[in-house]
């Protein structure tokens, strides 16, 4: 039999060990809040996945090195980036059916505001939260012959001419392919007093001489340099750059063609807002991203055959790229939603143009 004050004394120590108990779930909580910000705050290794487009391997490989170098020495913290590379239109989907990128580095804008297709997983005003519309260095589009330029290209004309293999990539999945594709267009356009009949004309007759459509800009890079086909690749100025600068198996294998008028290639860059805030992740990949705006973040996009947005950058690297007459997707086609909406939906002109191709 229990006496009263022996019961006192069991209900005492049952209080106290409530109180050791509560101290301990507050102290895992205090704990816990500490580990949901991988930033700043914490020394631990973070790891950041920046889901990008084809042709920016080379560049994020350098570039991911030296972030990580500047963060560790900033606030003794080590950076792991992963990338993941493929076709811009590709990639984005990846990031919509649930791949957890932080980071977003692809060809066109239209391709990140799709990624709040299902559900708003990042910043609708993701383009005003840094320079440039989010764009931290530009490129345009070029052309690329072999040695001696024996079909002498010289500008978009001589691409419809009988004979001359084009190759480009897939612009229902490509966003570089998009860009050249608009590139043409806006050529014809200014070519023909803005008559868009020719100009669907015009870029028609392009992909009659196209073979066959890449996947991605680097296939497309990969299909001309190392598998030996085509007479004429269209692309990135920064990867036909890298093919004569960098994939030569001999000296001067390639030779590059500046159209009289191209396209301001713009690439932009955000942040996944859902992912970082669920990772912990917001401030390193902010920052991952704004580095790309500083000297030498401007200086690998150089060194890698972008065109910097700094003045200073820009001066240094004069020689390495060509003036050109350039036109922006706003001023031709009203920017890329009602680019994409007439020219690469399902139905759109370049579906049309590809079901034209197939009755011949």
């Amino acid at each position: 039999m229990v006496k009263i004050q022996d019961f006192s004394k069991f209900r005492c120590l049952i209080e106290q060990n409530k109180l050791v108990v509560l101290m301990l779930v507050v102290s895992i909580l205090l704990a816990g809040c500490g580990t949901q910000d991988q930033g700043l705050t914490s020394s631990k290794p973070v790891t950041l996945i920046n889901v990008s487009y084809d042709p920016t391997r080379d560049l994020y490989q350098e570039y991911n090195s030296a972030f990580a170098k500047y963060w560790q020495e900033k606030n003794g913290q080590e950076v792991v980036i992963r990338q993941s590379h493929g076709g811009t239109g590709k990639q984005a989907r990846s990031v919509m059916d649930g791949l957890e990128a932080d980071v977003v580095t692809l060809a066109l804008a239209y391709d990140i505001d799709a990624i709040n297709k299902y559900q708003e997983i990042l910043n609708k005003e993701w383009q005003n939260l840094l320079p440039n519309n989010s764009t931290p260095f530009t490129s345009t589009i070029v052309f690329l012959v072999r040695k001696g330029n024996p079909l002498n290209i010289s500008d978009w004309d001589d691409l419809v001419k009988p004979g001359v293999t084009v190759i480009t990539s897939n612009p229902k999945i490509s966003g570089g392919a998009r860009w050249n594709y608009l590139a043409a267009w806006g050529y014809a356009l200014r070519m023909n007093d803005n008559d868009a009949d020719k100009a669907r004309e015009f870029v028609r007759a392009i992909y009659d001489n196209v073979p066959m459509l890449d996947s991605g800009a680097r296939d497309s890079l990969t299909t001309f340099v190392e598998r030996g086909l085509g007479d004429v690749l269209i692309s990135w100025e920064n990867e036909v750059l890298l093919a004569t600068k960098k994939l030569n198996k001999s000296k001067d294998d390639f030779e590059i063609v500046i159209p009289s008028i191209s396209i301001l290639a713009e690439p932009p860059v955000a942040v996944i807002d859902s992912v970082v805030d669920k990772k912990g992740t917001r401030q390193v990949a902010e920052a991952y991203l704004e580095y790309l705006y500083s000297e030498e973040g401007q200086e690998i996009a150089a060194k890698n055959f972008y065109r910097p947005r700094s003045e200073s950058i820009a001066k240094k690297y004069a020689s390495q790229f060509t003036e050109i007459d350039l036109f922006t997707i706003d001023e031709v086609f009203g920017g890329w939603s009602k680019a994409q909406k007439e020219h690469f939906n399902d139905g759109g002109v370049f579906d049309q143009i590809l079901t034209e191709y197939k009755r011949k």
